[in-house]
């Protein structure tokens, strides 16, 4: 079994919201899947903020080329 990278994930993520899976990326891809979203690690900053980040969202964004 992997080792969770707690610490190094921690350092890439973009999350701003306060919630105790951040830095396990699996627990928070499972979390996020699970509502039909996708994590904040998917979204640039400035939409991550906006706590938006349903699929609609995600592809609305990749039909506009913001990611």
């Amino acid at each position: 079994m992997a080792e969770c990278k707690k610490q190094q994930n921690k350092k890439n993520c973009n999350c701003t919201y306060p919630c105790e899976r951040k830095g396990i990326c699996c627990d928070c891809l499972k979390y996020h899947l699970s509502r039909k979203e996708l994590p904040a690690c998917c979204f640039p900053d400035d939409i991550e903020a906006t706590y938006d980040r349903s699929f609609e969202n995600f592809a609305k964004l990749v039909e506009q080329g913001k990611i």
